[in-house]
């Protein structure tokens, strides 16, 4: 049931009188559920529940903690029909996107429980003592990562499940051993609440300290603001806008104790298709790109929002039959009408500068909040002029930008910002040939692809989520995959430490089995 009210630790609290109601966009009208925004009072204790809780939690097993995770996914799996209602309620996608995000998100928690029963994720190393050494002795010293501290989680407004409540920011704090405050996103609130009730559930089940999680109702930003600011806070997990990530991390900054801020903060994308592609199977890219732009009503951090070629017969016909293409498919509904509203001032205000040409534009009728989808065209040299052509417009739009030569396409690739993705279409030998092209794109991006379309993330060890700013705010981190945990710890070395005070991780009898760097070698064997 939604109540409205927040979760400080496992107690619902409803101590302010600023209310408000989440948004049915299909509606085009408020849901039926109000929720208090979270007091001052209610933020500190909060912020004093998840202190006193890291105490406890953070001495606890990785299998205790998996235990948790584990049950996190299972009591989320048990809310059933009414998630998923209140899911596509407040946010208006479809059943079906709802349940394959509810997937991902339990699969994410089962993945970090799979990486916490493991172990070797906390990078032991020893390098033990050499008494004879001349000229002087060696000191026994280990080293290991160990968590911070309490995180402050925002959700995002695109991904109701899975970059939210219970997302990965979530999922890799409690995974690394942080308790964990959702200020959670007012256009999802009541989905927050029930998931929030899933996590509390699950942490009285297997025995967690009260404080392991809060979850935070506001409509405003003066939440987010003094939790950011909160001196029991250690760490922050943000994903949305680049004003709002850079704010926050410009306040994180200026604490007296200042804070790391994760924030992943959206991309234009850039794919280059070469001449290659064009021949082989141009139209048939057009189609995937058509649909890859229209995905959630083009409402992904990875939507290809930048699509650059040489200047060719070949990307005529290309952009002739994505514009063909993109036309066919049916807009789809927005998030909010403030997100429909900011597409829609974003698209006009591309679309009147100078040298764009309009390549497709859907002009029938919608109903409100709906995303009429649209692709300009302009040539390299006024794209490079102009670099309010480079922003993202977040939602079905894209531009192609028809380059002179491969030189001039450098250039492009030179001028763009960090990107959280870039993919290039083409073969074996055209990667060999423009060489310097790849490597200029590489050097931009988190995640280089090839053949294929950037829409879609795989949760898994591998995968990198992040790229040079203002993709996120370090792009050394991923907010997607199991090594995502490694933001919410650091290192600490243990030097000439009793040995039966030790961490497990750390003992000369490996008493948790983990592959561990022991004097320079790689090993699972006793000390």
């Amino acid at each position: 049931m939604i109540t409205g009210k927040n979760y400080i630790g496992k107690e619902l609290s409803a101590k302010g009188s600023d209310t408000y109601h989440t948004f049915d966009p299909k509606q085009n009208s408020d849901t039926e559920w109000v929720f208090h925004q979270a007091t001052k009072e209610e933020i500190d204790a909060a912020a004093d529940k998840a202190h006193d809780a890291f105490q406890v939690y953070k001495m606890f097993s990785g299998a205790k903690k998996a235990t948790f995770l584990e049950a996190i996914a299972d009591e989320i799996e048990a809310l059933g029909d009414p998630l998923i209602q209140a899911y596509t309620k407040e946010s208006g996608l479809p059943e079906g996107r709802a349940n394959g995000e509810r997937g991902r998100t339990i699969g994410q928690m089962r993945a970090f429980a799979t990486l916490l029963k493991e172990g070797s994720w906390v990078e032991a190393t020893i390098d033990t003592a050499q008494p004879d050494r001349e000229p002087m002795p060696k000191i026994d010293i280990r080293k290991m990562l160990l968590p911070i501290g309490p995180i402050a989680v925002f959700g995002a407004s695109n991904f109701p499940f899975a970059f939210s409540t219970a997302g990965g920011d979530t999922a890799s704090a409690l995974a690394a051993g942080c308790p964990v405050i959702v200020k959670s996103h007012p256009m999802h609130s009541g989905t927050g609440e029930l998931i929030s009730s899933a996590i509390i559930k699950a942490a009285e089940r297997t025995g967690m300290p009260d404080g392991v999680f809060s979850n935070l109702n506001s409509s405003g930003n003066e939440v987010g603001q003094q939790l950011v600011m909160h001196s029991k806070i250690k760490g922050v997990g943000f994903t949305g806008s680049i004003n709002g990530g850079t704010a926050l991390y410009r306040m994180a900054n200026d604490r007296k104790e200042p804070i790391p801020v994760f924030a992943e903060m959206g991309s234009i994308n850039p794919v280059i298709i070469l001449p290659s592609a064009l021949a082989a199977k141009g139209d048939d890219w057009a189609k995937q790109y058509a649909g890859s732009i229209m995905l959630g009503a083009g409402q992904f951090c990875t939507n290809p929002g930048l699509i650059i070629g040489i200047k060719s017969t070949g990307l005529d016909g290309f952009i002739a039959t994505l514009g063909k293409e993109i036309e066919k498919l049916e807009p789809s509904c927005m998030l909010h009408p403030n997100i429909h509203k900011n597409y829609e001032k974003g698209k006009k205000e591309l679309s009147v500068q100078g040298g764009t040409d309009t390549v497709a534009a859907y002009e029938s009728n919608v109903a409100p909040n709906v995303a009429q989808q649209k692709v300009l065209s302009v040539n390299g040299s006024n794209f490079l002029k102009n670099p309010k052509l480079h922003q993202e417009v977040f939602g079905p739009f894209s531009i192609v930008v028809r380059c002179a030569d491969a030189s001039e396409l450098q250039q492009v690739l030179d001028k763009l910002e960090g990107q959280l993705t870039g993919t290039i279409l083409g073969n074996e030998e055209e990667i060999k040939k423009y060489a310097k092209i790849v490597d200029a794109l590489q050097g931009r991006v988190g995640r280089i692809i090839f053949n294929g379309v950037p829409t879609g993330v795989e949760v898994c060890p591998s995968m990198q989520h992040g790229g040079p700013f203002p993709a996120s705010t370090d792009s050394r981190f991923t907010s997607v995959g199991t090594s995502a945990a490694k933001r919410w710890v650091r290192p600490v070395s243990f030097q000439n430490w009793p040995a039966e005070s030790l961490p497990d991780a750390l003992k000369d009898e490996n008493p948790l089995g983990l592959s561990r760097i022991v004097n320079g070698k790689h090993t699972d064997a006793k000390i």
